[in-house]
């Protein structure tokens, strides 16, 4: 929660072929822009795994799930998920968290 309002936490994991993970951070460096400056993004952080850096970890925060979900139609539609493809060993992986107070 911030500031009082619940977020829409989503990780997407994109499991790159060997040696493609570069190739990957590349694309999304020229592409975050756009997504940060989509209607209900408030962040997006970007982590590759110590241990294999061809395993890359995007951990967005949204207004709501909707928003999120919206932003990836437009994705879609722009052909980037299709050109991404080849470079990945698996589709990529979405979790949407909710969180808990404990």
């Amino acid at each position: 929660m911030i500031g009082g309002i619940d977020m829409q936490k989503v990780t997407l994991r994109f499991p790159c072929q060997p040696g493609m993970g570069s190739v990957l951070l590349e694309g999304l460096a020229a592409t975050l822009a756009e997504t940060r400056s989509y209607d209900g993004c408030h962040s997006v952080e970007v982590f590759v795994d110590a241990d294999n850096p061809d395993n890359v970890l995007l951990v967005e925060e949204w207004e709501t799930r909707g928003h999120q979900e919206k932003y990836m139609e437009w994705r879609v539609s722009t052909g980037m998920i299709e050109m991404i493809q080849p470079i990945l060993t698996a589709p990529v992986e979405s979790l949407y968290l909710d969180g808990r107070p404990i």
